[in-house]
């Protein structure tokens, strides 16, 4: 054996160093490759002769790939142009194959042609998919019930209830893709086979009404009053021709509906009046006496509605007397009446379990907790765990008009007017606060406020 076969040898050893060979393989493999390369020939791939193929290595699939490269450089003969018959290889043929092992080569990224087709396939019912828009099982399902009843998509599409309004070509795509598209056709029958028994029957119910059916229902007459039996019956006697959700009481619903359209067998319906005889809205009203349409002064009529006038409006005036009596009454009972004020209460915020005292011109409103103190504990009233802990703050001017800044969350209500967070609201007397469902009656003190404003007009023109 030569010096170029020694090396061939030695590089092919290199390149093909795995575990699972033995030494006597690697030296048979590697004098074949070097008879090969001295005699000229192609070097073949080895192939495995066990039964079950492994998988290859990185070294490998390195030496399959400069095989493919030195196939490529060859001429048609064969033979590798620049290269005779016993030549040794080139010196940087030698280093790629003994950097081989160190530096694997990355197999070519381009993917085989069965790999596009098999990723073609899988994308493909992702793209449909992605067309089958609103139709829902149930639609599918009314669809195919109301075509098989009726073998027309036209009545389908009127009288059949969808989900969504589709209009008749959408009916008629969605139809042919059922019957010749295998993609939607799978998707849909296993989305139909999803459906609750419930839901299916209740789908069923809605079916409609085939010719066959009208037919045998406009022959019960039209002067006869058939009951549940009747209907029942008529089932009984003409199984196959009625669809198999069919109930006595949906038969005698559609055959009131066919008797009220005159479609019963025994039941006509009058032509129209042909010619000039037709007559329509303008004709009518042109035909219509407006003198006619004035009714007549009844004065016994009058006479009676205005002593009933006089009659209610007199009960009113006695009812407004009597007020402040039945209002005492009612402040007895339950306990609002209305406070005594002090020289040091400004206003009174006052709800049904408990009443807070203004007597400072500014206090703060909120849930009063172990790390916050403020002047007005809500949770006393009520349940109060959706008031922040600092709610809001009423203020009094020194033009003797209080307001109410809400620096909480919620929002405050002021006779019904929400106030948002960082906004301000004037309070009167009377007014009612809301606080997350906590109500609160404000009530002012009008005696003094009346001397706080009079004072601030005396210091206001100095």
């Amino acid at each position: 054996m030569d010096k170029d076969s020694h090396g061939l040898l030695d590089s092919s050893l290199m390149a093909s160093g795995t575990a699972s060979r033995s030494e006597d393989e690697e030296s048979l493999a590697g004098q074949k490759r070097a008879s090969s390369q001295a005699l000229g020939t192609i070097p073949k791939r080895r192939s495995s002769s066990r039964f079950i193929k492994r998988k290859k290595f990185d070294d490998e699939l390195v030496e399959s790939s400069l095989a493919k490269s030195s196939t490529r450089a060859k001429g048609a003969s064969g033979v590798e142009p620049g290269r005779c018959s016993g030549s040794e290889p080139s010196s940087s043929e030698k280093k790629k194959v003994s950097k081989a092992p160190s530096t694997p080569v990355p197999p070519s990224p381009a993917p085989t042609p069965g790999l596009t087709k098999r990723v073609k396939k899988s994308k493909q019912p992702l793209q449909v998919t992605k067309d089958l828009g609103r139709w829902k099982p149930a639609d599918d399902l009314l669809l195919i019930n109301a075509v098989l009843q009726t073998n027309d998509l036209t009545s389908v599409h009127l009288g059949v209830k969808f989900s969504c309004r589709f209009t008749l070509r959408e009916v008629q795509e969605r139809w042919y893709a059922l019957l010749y598209d295998p993609v939607i056709s799978k998707l849909a029958c296993q989305a139909m086979r999803q459906l609750h028994p419930e839901a299916i029957a209740a789908i069923q119910s809605k079916a409609l009404f085939s010719k066959t059916e009208e037919q045998l229902l406009s022959k019960v007459g039209s002067t006869s009053q058939p009951t549940l039996e009747t209907f029942q019956d008529l089932l009984h006697r003409h199984p196959d021709a009625f669809y198999l959700a069919r109930t006595a009481k949906a038969l005698q619903a559609h055959w009131q509906l066919m008797k009220q359209y005159y479609l019963l067998e025994d039941q006509t319906v009058q032509p129209l009046p042909k010619g000039d005889q037709v007559l329509n809205f303008s004709d009518a009203e042109d035909l219509i006496d407006d003198s006619k349409l004035k009714d007549m002064r009844d004065e016994v009529l009058e006479h009676e509605l205005t002593v009933a006038d006089r009659r209610q409006k007199r009960e009113i005036r006695q009812l407004e007397q009597e007020l402040h009596k039945w209002q005492v009454l009612v402040d007895s009972i339950t306990g609002m009446s209305s406070p005594d004020f002090d020289n040091q209460t400004l206003a009174v915020l006052r709800g049904r379990m408990v009443r807070y005292l203004m007597r400072s011109r500014e206090i703060t409103l909120g849930r009063a907790t172990k790390d916050n103190q403020i002047d007005v504990d809500l949770s006393l009233e009520g349940p109060a765990w959706k008031i922040s802990r600092k709610q809001g703050v009423i203020k009094l001017k020194n033009n003797g008009d209080f307001f109410i800044a809400n620096e909480g969350r919620r929002p405050i209500y002021i006779d019904g007017r929400p106030v948002l967070c960082g906004s301000k609201w004037r309070l009167s007397n009377n007014s009612v606060v809301e606080i997350a469902s906590l109500r609160f009656v404000f009530l002012i003190n009008q005696d003094l406020i009346a001397l706080i404003r009079a004072e601030a007009a005396k210091i206001t023109p100095q």
